[in-house]
This record gives C-alpha cells, sequence and structure tokens, in this order.
C-alpha cells in the first residue's frame, strides 16, 4: 500500500499555476502581454503603439528560450510545459496579430477576412509541422519561422506615412500574404534564437523601432 501511494503522489502532476512562476514562462507570458497591447491598439486605430507590442513580443519569445537553455534544474515536465506554452503563445503572436492588423488597417471590410484567415491557417499549420518533425538537420526550420512575421512587418509599417492609406492597404495585403506562403513553403531558413550575434541584433532593432515609433506617437 506505500509503494502505490508512493508512486501515485509521484505520478500526480504540478498544479498549472506553478509554472507560471518558471522564469522561461514568465518571458512567455510577458512577451504575450505584449501581443495583447499589440492587439488593442490595432483594433484602436494606434498604429505606432501596436508596432511596439509586436516587436517587444519578439524579444521575449526569444528571451525565454535562452533562459530555458542556461537553467538548471528544470524538469522534463517544465520544459515540455514551456514548449507548448510557446507554440499557443506563438500562433497568438504571429498569427492572429498580424490577422487583426490587416482587418484594422483595411476598416473590417469583408475583402480583408481571406488574408487575415491565410495568416491564421499558415501560422497553425507551420506550428504544428514544427511540433511533429522538429528542425531539419537539428538547425534548420523548414518555412519561413513565424517571428519574422512581426519583425518584418513592423518594418514595412515604416512606409505607411510614404503612401496613401488606399495605397499602403495594398501594400500590407500583399505582404501578409506572402509572409503566409513563407511560413508554410519548403524553403529552409536557419534558427537565429540560438546565435549570441542575432541576439544582440534582435536586441538593437527593438530598441531602435521602438524608438522611431515612440518619436511617432509624441
Amino acid at each position: 500500500m506505500t509503494d502505490n501511494s508512493s508512486a501515485s503522489k509521484e505520478l500526480k502532476p504540478n498544479t498549472i499555476l506553478s509554472y507560471a512562476k518558471d522564469l522561461p514562462n514568465i518571458c512567455s507570458l510577458s512577451g504575450l502581454a505584449c501581443t495583447i497591447v499589440a492587439i488593442y491598439y490595432s483594433v484602436t486605430g494606434l498604429y505606432a503603439a501596436a508596432m511596439i507590442g509586436m516587436v517587444w513580443a519578439v524579444a521575449f519569445d526569444w528571451a525565454d528560450g535562452l533562459i530555458a537553455r542556461r537553467m538548471k534544474g528544470r524538469t522534463g515536465d517544465d520544459r515540455v510545459f514551456g514548449g507548448q506554452l510557446d507554440v499557443l503563445i506563438d500562433i497568438v503572436s504571429y498569427g492572429v496579430t498580424p490577422a487583426i492588423l490587416l482587418l484594422s488597417y483595411g476598416n473590417f471590410e469583408l475583402i480583408y477576412l481571406p488574408g487575415a484567415f491565410l495568416m491564421v491557417a499558415a501560422s497553425a499549420l507551420r506550428l504544428s509541422y514544427f511540433s511533429t518533425f522538429g528542425l531539419t538537420g537539428g538547425k534548420s526550420y523548414t518555412g519561413l519561422a513565424l517571428d519574422n512575421n512581426s519583425l518584418i512587418l513592423v518594418a514595412i509599417f515604416l512606409l505607411e506615412s510614404v503612401f496613401s492609406h488606399s495605397v499602403f492597404t495594398v501594400i500590407l495585403y500583399v505582404s501578409s500574404i506572402a509572409l503566409a506562403a513563407l511560413n508554410v513553403s519548403q524553403i529552409k531558413t536557419p534558427k537565429l534564437s540560438g546565435n549570441p550575434v542575432n541576439v544582440f541584433i534582435l536586441a538593437a532593432y527593438t530598441l531602435l523601432i521602438t524608438a522611431i515609433y515612440s518619436w511617432k506617437l509624441l
């Protein structure tokens, strides 16, 4: 009886909220908070603030992986839970958020629904493929990694003041469809977040984008 009782205690999983104290998961949830900010300001039409939220979501997404790889004492359950949390947040950050941005900039007209669907569907397919097959050769993604969606879109949005609203809407729509196509393509892209040089580049890019769009908000 004692052995059976001990075994049942060992098999009992931790509480859901216990994983919220894990530092990599805190980073993931911080990225989700930035994503919610981006969604809110996309809907309200304050796009400069939305861009800041989108780029910081990527920064926190990279941070959770870096921290997780350097932390000691994390269990297999911690790693699996963190990986699942990361995937679920990714589809919101890099699929749903750009789709809402496109819909909002297009004044929520019906014609933009197909583009929004394609972005979310491509994200779901891309993440499901990665969850099933992982990295190609242990170092390359199949299809454009989803975090590039946000990094590219915040750069494209710098052109918003150059073109008229109608022209830039077309640019944004075409860019969104192109990104969705690249997400589910067979191109191989390297895993950038594992390279310390790329981390510094992302940090500089995040700060630069934040400064530019903060200036636009003034």
